[in-house]
């Protein structure tokens, strides 16, 4: 398999590191436009750093756009002549839906939405994916590269926003909803490092309760919910201060935007 990662920036980068943990390409082109400031992931005679986007669209197979919304009309109109039936477009640029992108490309290329988001890094993505017609068969080549990074699901491209909101930009609602714990904690007295450890399992820990035995929250909330306990007084003060309604209102101000950048 051979890939091209468009734009080093921060979600590019976070690619390649997990394209690079997992190491199942046979070549990695990673463009930017200094790659002084890349260096460090040179690590292999397989991963080739270059400012020219057309020698690693000419010498990959896969093809991920990693750059800024407003740079890519550019870079795909650079790129266009390039672009043949071998190729599989791959776009994580938020806001630049399937039919921008084939204005810019053409129908007749097989091109793939994708929104992971930065945890792909470390191989824990959730990474939702769409297509148009052409790219439908090509969806199975997606999978198989976003699952090594994480794990991948198809949607609808109607969903596609949403889907963005809540597993891209969700990286960081749920940084501050560890930060808000991390915070409390130092106020009873832990240290920061024992803090972030203690809170970090514990996120995981929920995380997999639900997803190993596909319940609902409210179940596991309830099997530590006792009468008079500290839990159900933590949970109540939470609620009478607005916390569900705060974090509610926060995806659905990030989903209007989101929704204003993609119709501009």
């Amino acid at each position: 398999m051979k890939i091209a990662i468009i734009g080093a920036g921060n979600l590019g980068l976070a690619i390649a590191k997990g394209i690079i943990n997992s190491n199942f390409t046979e070549t990695l082109y990673i463009t930017k436009r200094n790659i002084e400031t890349i260096k460090e992931f040179e690590t292999s005679h397989s991963i080739f750093l270059t400012s020219d986007n057309k020698t690693a669209i000419k010498n990959s197979e896969i093809i991920i756009f990693a750059v800024q919304p407003k740079i890519l009309p550019i870079v795909l109109s650079e790129c266009k002549d390039l672009l043949t039936d071998t190729h599989t477009i791959i776009s994580v640029v938020a806001g630049f839906n399937i039919s921008k992108l084939e204005e810019h490309i053409g129908s007749n290329q097989s091109i793939i939405q994708a929104m992971p988001n930065t945890a792909i890094s470390v191989n824990q993505s959730m990474t939702c994916l769409c297509s148009n017609s052409k790219g439908k068969e090509r969806i199975p080549i997606a999978l198989n590269i976003f699952n090594q990074l994480g794990h991948a699901i198809e949607i609808p491209e109607e969903q596609m926003q949403a889907a963005t909101i809540i597993c891209s930009s969700g990286i960081a609602f749920w940084m501050r909803i560890i930060r808000a714990h991390t915070l409390g904690a130092i106020e009873m007295g832990l240290e920061p490092n024992e803090a972030i450890a203690m809170i970090t399992q514990t996120c995981i820990g929920a995380a997999r309760l639900l997803e190993i035995k596909k319940s609902n929250p409210e179940q596991e909330i309830d099997k530590v919910t006792t009468p008079g306990g500290c839990t159900i007084a933590g949970i109540n003060e939470m609620d009478h201060q607005g916390a569900s309604s705060a974090i509610i209102k926060g995806l659905l101000a990030s989903y209007k935007k989101i929704s204003q950048i993609s119709n501009k």
